[in-house]
């Protein structure tokens, strides 16, 4: 092409008659060449900025069921007085990442048992060794219910309204002769840490950090009490499936559910997430300490992609020897009667093969590659 720019333009006729004989493209053509050229370079150029920060055009078409999130910085934790592990509140700069738009529901995950054949650790039978002290009459499958008590409880116990139910698993949320036969596309529940990682692995993707969760969670808006606003309830209208009534005895349902709801019942956060307040917990693959926030800003910089503490670190003061990981986005069973933790500040925690019916999960992908787009 070199060559080819330098011909004399003041030649003709004979020059270009033998050139085109002998195959070689004329001067529009190699225009055409050079556009398409260009065009394939500036392509690339904006390609690699979207694949780091920027919002993503609607030409660059993503992983299905994924929403963009870009990068930036925000102020995480929380100044919430029932929030002491979520203090202090410090400034955190994550890179841009995909997000499943919802939980993962009951269909998708009953897609990916029927193809591979898993079973979660709430059907297999726990082993005494794993357990030891265990009752043998608790060595049975099953998983953590919900079990409301008839009257009012104080609540500084909670095993008054939690209950290890035989038979309790993602088919069978409250326990054998309950179905997901019309919850299909409810979250997936009784979802313990490696069965999320399972299905991540087959699915391509892997699970969010804390930091990742929390600055989705916010959906662009820093600092706001909730993943909407300052307004629980704006114009009284419900954001999220929570817990109404008197905790935990009485739920009036105001919000239409008295547990999962769908995971699109509620309108979205400014980057088109549902469910990122309320409806059922969700693991993060950060390990959990009561003081990571006060371990992560000692020098007082902006701390960067977090991944939270080791598994030895790992340390909840009310149990501790039980490692646990990070739990975001609280549950229909969060009320400020209790916990609150639907707000995006809120950190819950959970030790990894348990699952309840009130957890389950969502996934992120990373931004592919300068210069790819994948489907």
């Amino acid at each position: 092409m070199r060559n080819g720019s330098k011909t004399d333009p003041a030649s003709s006729g004979q020059g270009t008659s033998s050139r085109k004989a002998a195959g070689e493209p004329s001067g529009s053509s190699r225009r055409r060449v050079w556009f398409i050229v260009l065009g394939a370079l500036a392509l690339g150029a904006l390609l690699i900025a979207y694949a780091s920060n920027g919002p993503v055009p609607q030409w660059a078409q993503g992983p299905p069921g994924m929403k963009w999130i870009p990068g930036g910085e925000f102020d995480m934790g929380s100044e919430e007085p029932m929030f002491r592990d979520a203090r202090p509140v410090h400034r955190v700069a994550v890179d841009g990442f995909w997000m499943d738009e919802t939980e993962v529901t009951n269909a998708q995950f009953a897609e990916f048992v029927q193809a591979t054949g898993y079973v979660t650790v709430a059907e297999r039978v726990p082993r005494a060794e794993d357990y030891p002290g265990a009752k043998p009459e608790m060595l049975v499958a099953g998983s953590v219910v919900f079990s409301p008590p008839d009257h009012a409880v104080p609540l500084d116990n909670h095993f008054q309204w939690w209950s290890y139910v035989k038979g309790a698993d993602w088919r069978h949320p409250e326990g054998a002769g309950s179905s997901i036969e019309k919850r299909m596309d409810h979250p997936v529940v009784h979802i313990a840490y490696e069965d999320a990682e399972a299905y991540a692995k087959w699915a391509g993707k892997r699970l969010p950090t804390e930091a990742e969760w929390e600055y989705a969670g916010r959906g662009g808006l820093d600092r706001k009490k909730f993943v909407w606003g300052d307004i629980f309830s704006p114009d009284g209208k419900a954001m999220a499936n929570t817990f109404q009534g008197h905790f935990p005895d009485h739920n009036t349902n105001e919000d239409g559910y008295a547990a999962t709801s769908p995971v699109k019942a509620f309108p979205p956060n400014g980057y088109g997430l549902c469910g990122m307040a309320g409806n059922v917990w969700e693991w993060t693959s950060d390990w959990y300490r009561h003081d990571t926030y006060i371990r992560l800003v000692k020098d007082g910089a902006v701390v960067r992609n977090p991944k939270g503490p080791s598994a030895q670190e790992s340390l909840d003061p009310s149990e501790p020897g039980v490692a646990k990981r990070v739990h975001k986005g609280g549950s229909f069973l969060c009320t400020d009667q209790y916990c609150a933790r639907y707000m995006p500040g809120g950190r819950g925690k959970g030790a990894p093969d348990t699952g309840t019916n009130h957890l389950g999960f969502r996934l992120v992908k990373d931004a592919p590659k300068p210069g790819l787009v994948t489907n």
